[in-house]
């Protein structure tokens, strides 16, 4: 990453450099990890084809359109696939959920069982992806520690994210419970998952995604918002606003990729499409426990927002952590300390998944 940075001092803005460098070190890292196949070396083969993965999606993610990175995308799936195959540690399978006439791509990684505990069916945490993340890119955010902690993980490309727009049609809409419960009951009807012990979390816009299916589907047992919002299209209101006024708000990916998720043209469908996207009269309805994890500095979603979330949710188990600056993870979805932001999500899971 430091060798990409330095590459691109030169070029801050260049979203077409931003790729070209990221997707050529992809390349490099894919062509050792292959070396290292042929040379027996599966273990290692496994590890370079997983961060080539990372390095294709995350070199893809500033493009407008999407359609010129399409292949690095296609890559990097199939760079992930290949060293899921690879590794024996934790067994990764990627999965098909049914939905709505089609499926959702998604991928389920199963749970390190505890020695000296007999293998009973595990309990499990459905993880979709936020406004402009991956399921290759989520796994990167502490998932093999979680399933360490003997709780399986399905990550889902739900409508509008990762695989499901680009290759499928599938695109975003504000009524999360429809892919929500088909997740929920492709996870219940496995016998190695305990169909009373399955989560659902989101990351960043999945703050809005996680809390409006746990609204929704009451047989989820607990709920983490990483990262709350409250009503996005006041957010993105206040996003333009500031773009009109010759300012640049604080995103991730251009602001042209809120067009492309909802397969629109301009700024006035993408608004009218946000109109679902608020959680009051949502949250109210929530009965499971439920976190918000909050960076103290978020400048995307005001720690204000956060706190109007918790309280107006109906959940009578519900924290919220809010990461100071002093301690790590002030920023949002603590992307300055994302480990001790995931050390403490499932500490909670733990505690409500694991302690029956």
């Amino acid at each position: 990453m430091n060798r990409i940075g330095l590459r691109l001092k030169s070029c801050v803005g260049d979203d077409t450099a931003w790729f070209r460098e990221w997707a050529q070190e992809a390349q490099s890292v894919e062509h050792t990890g292959r070396e290292r196949l042929r040379e027996g070396h599966g273990a290692s083969a496994a590890a370079y084809l997983m961060r080539a993965a990372n390095y294709y999606h995350v070199g893809e993610r500033f493009l407008q359109p999407k359609s010129a990175g399409l292949e690095a995308y296609r890559k990097g799936v199939e760079c992930f696939r290949e060293a899921a195959r690879l590794l024996k540690h934790p067994r990764i399978e990627h999965v098909e959920v049914p939905y709505e006439g089609t499926t959702l791509p998604a991928i389920l990684i199963h749970p390190v069982p505890a020695e000296g505990r007999r293998a009973d069916a595990a309990p499990a945490m459905v993880f979709f992806d936020g406004f402009d993340v991956t399921k290759e890119i989520q796994y990167f955010k502490g998932v093999p520690d979680l399933v360490q902690r003997g709780i399986a993980c399905l990550i889902v490309d739900g409508p509008g994210n990762g695989e499901s727009p680009r290759f499928r049609g599938l695109y975003l809409h504000h009524e999360t419970e429809r892919y929500g419960t088909a997740a929920y009951e492709y996870l219940a009807a496995r016998a190695e998952i305990d169909e009373k012990r399955i989560g659902v979390m989101a990351i960043s816009l999945g703050g809005y995604y996680a809390p409006r299916a746990a609204a929704f589907e009451p047989r989820f047992a607990c709920c983490i918002a990483w990262g709350a919002q409250w009503d996005y299209w006041a957010v993105w209101k206040k996003r333009f606003d500031l773009i009109d006024s010759g300012g640049a708000p604080s995103l991730s990916v251009a602001w042209e990729h809120l067009l492309w998720i909802f397969n629109v043209n301009t700024r006035e469908e993408a608004m009218h499409r946000l109109e679902g996207f608020r959680l009051d009269g949502v949250v109210q309805k929530l009965k499971c426990p439920l976190l918000i994890v909050h960076g103290e500095g978020d400048e995307q979603v005001p720690l204000a927002l956060a706190r109007m979330c918790f309280e107006k949710s109906g959940s009578k188990d519900k924290t919220l952590k809010v990461f100071t600056r002093e301690e790590g993870g002030y920023h949002h979805c603590q992307i300055d300390n994302v480990s001790i932001g995931v050390a403490y999500m499932w500490d909670w899971v733990e505690s409500r998944l694991l302690r029956r």
